[in-house]
């Protein structure tokens, strides 16, 4: 394993041991933070240094006023300099000194925040794909693909446009009431509390929409979900789409899914942008009540000039910032509602143990034993029922019967794709669930008719699994997989880009990628499910050439419709309703008159 491997998988380690499950999603982003607590208190720091700066030029307002009013007798008179220009001078460089401060902290708490969010949005995207990696399969069969890209990607999205500007805003609104609130009341106790009295009703109300918003964006991040998942449906389904002429009902689905969509941000908006409304009109009274007050208070002189133009400028500086409560509100509950999505992905369980014994692939000799095996799918009639099979070292086995028999389900067994309900499989002796899962499956290569290649080079497709191999290596597997020549006349040849699941290439070329795929990984086990099924005949007789060099001294697996691939076989498995009803080489089992055999006239033209 790369050192950048064990890294990721290491981190994600710590991390899931760290995050307690809760039911509020801050205290789960608060706790998954705990990891970059230094970037965050560098953040912290700067933008509350940056508010301190940028709350004092009201205060060099009011100095001005003093010195033009007061003159020889201001504050700044009292510190020693009585000379109105140098008082005045000394206002020009604290001035320069604040505002480069402010600009300086600004850039800082900017980036700060900017690269943390980055940060965390990146980490927590691969933490949550690593979770997603280590679930079983049952847990994407209940899962939408759409759904999953939704959380992964705009729901993570959602988290980092907070951390770009919420946690900031909140961070100075709150630094500003600390602030101007103290100030208040040093300065004018007598009026300070028409300030002061807005704020709890501001509060109040924060708290009055948070918690009806918070439904309603939860909803919206569902309907997004479901929005992406129709999406990435249909694209992956355009062939059918087209092929069926569906396209205007697709539309329709479509239409409908973002139409919730909208009517679900609809009822939200409502809601939100009569925030800041109401809390403009909650600030208008505690601003006109200074403005009058404080200007009576100053007229009988009980409130010195300077201090009331300075009172005047801090009240709208202190209530007016409060109005984008309601984005940074808007913000934090659509984060929320993310972040709780992500959370429970994060939360959802490994069900399967990654075993504790080491089995090098270099010591698997490839002898697999299945006594009394029985599995269901979830809420489903058992498809495997008592199943015993004993498959040899290094012989070859086959295993046929009807669509629904089973077949395809013993090899996600054997992969431990899914996991036995009763009864043990062992390889070499071991049980399955006792080995180390990638040992397991690094001993296994699977050749499936549904092949899946990568959007990339057919070079990469050949070499995936096996990423170290050389050219050389890459060009002798395809050889034996009878893809060699093939891929020569390709544009760009082994450079060629296969396109999306390798749309670029016939089903038969897909199918012999997959097989250069499985000797470049030469592993003790070879597992051939219905290998050839989508192929024609002159395909088919390629594949199965190349076939029989790599099945040579290694168990394989047989699984097939055809039993024309399979007749020679160290014995031939015939299921039906996930049990084996007959077993035997294929002229055994042509005289046992059964299922095999008349499977066999049926494809053979006989009667």
């Amino acid at each position: 394993m790369s050192s950048s491997r064990f890294h990721k998988q290491a981190h994600h380690s710590r991390t899931q041991k760290s995050l307690p499950k809760s039911a509020y999603p801050l205290k789960r982003l608060i706790h998954y933070g705990h990891n970059y607590r230094t970037q965050i208190r560098q953040a912290i720091a700067c933008s509350i240094l940056n508010k301190i700066f940028d709350l004092a030029p009201p205060a060099l307002i009011g100095a001005a006023v003093d010195v033009i009013v007061q003159q020889e007798d201001s504050l700044i008179a009292q510190l020693g300099v009585t000379d109105i220009f140098g008082q005045l001078l000394i206002l020009a460089l604290l001035s320069f000194i604040i505002w480069g401060l402010e600009s300086i902290f600004e850039y800082a708490y900017s980036r700060l925040w900017r690269n943390l969010s980055q940060t965390i949005q990146h980490d927590l995207r691969l933490d949550a794909y690593s979770h997603l990696q280590s679930l079983e399969l049952a847990y994407f069969e209940d899962s939408s693909t759409g759904g999953l890209m939704s959380i992964l990607s705009d729901d993570i999205n959602q988290l980092e446009r907070f951390l770009d500007v919420g946690a900031n805003e909140i961070l100075q609104v709150s630094t500003t009431v600390v602030i101007i609130g103290g100030a208040f009341f040093i300065l004018a106790p007598s009026v300070a509390w028409l300030a002061i009295v807005p704020m709890p009703f501001i509060f109040w109300g924060s708290v009055v929409f948070q918690r009806y918003l918070a439904p309603r964006y939860a909803d919206i991040r569902e309907k997004v979900s479901l929005l992406n998942g129709q999406l990435a449906n249909n694209l992956t389904g355009m062939t059918t789409i087209k092929s069926f002429t569906a396209e205007e009902y697709e539309i329709q689905r479509i239409a409908a899914q973002s139409e919730a969509y909208r009517q679900s941000n609809r009822r939200a908006i409502a809601l939100s942008s009569a925030f800041v409304p109401l809390i403009r009109m909650i600030i208008l009274i505690g601003f006109t009540g200074i403005l009058l007050y404080g200007g009576l208070e100053a007229v009988a002189g009980r409130l010195s000039v300077g201090t009331y133009s300075v009172l005047v400028f801090l009240t709208q500086r202190l209530l007016w910032p409060l109005t984008r409560l309601g984005d940074t509100l808007d913000l934090y509950q659509r984060a929320m509602a993310s972040t709780a999505r992500v959370m429970n992905l994060l939360d959802t369980p490994i069900a399967m143990h990654p075993g504790d014994i080491p089995l090098p692939v270099d010591k698997v000799r490839g002898e697999l034993q299945l006594r009394t095996v029985t599995f269901a799918y979830n809420g489903r009639d058992p498809v495997i029922e008592n199943l015993s099979l004993h498959i040899p070292a290094g012989e070859t086995i086959a295993i046929v019967g009807a669509t629904g028999s089973g077949k395809s389900t013993i090899v996600k067994l054997l992969l431990r794709l899914y996991e036995i309900h009763e009864g043990t499989i062992t390889l070499d002796g071991i049980e399955l669930q006792q080995i180390q899962l990638g040992d397991l499956r690094r001993a296994i290569g699977l050749v499936s008719q549904d092949v899946f290649l990568f959007h990339g080079t057919v070079r990469e497709n050949i070499a995936y699994g096996s990423f170290d191999s050389t050219l050389p290596e890459i060009m002798a597997a395809a050889d034996i997989a009878e893809a060699h020549d093939f891929i020569s006349r390709l544009p760009q040849g082994y450079d060629t880009i296969v396109g999306e699941r390798g749309q670029k290439l016939s089903g038969g070329q897909q199918q012999r990628l997959a097989i250069a795929r499985a000797i470049l990984k030469n592993p003790p086990i070879l597992i051939l499910d219905e290998a050839t099924s989508a192929v024609d005949n002159e395909t088919e007789a390629a594949i199965q050439r190349s076939l029989e060099k790599i099945t040579q001294n290694r168990t394989t697996i047989a699984i097939a419709h055809r039993l024309s691939t399979v007749r020679n076989a160290d014995c031939i498995y015939v299921m039906e309703y996930g049990k084996v009803v007959e077993r035997g080489q294929h002229e055994e089992l042509l005289e046992q008159q059964g299922i095999y055999a008349a499977l066999w006239r049926v494809q053979s033209g006989l009667k």
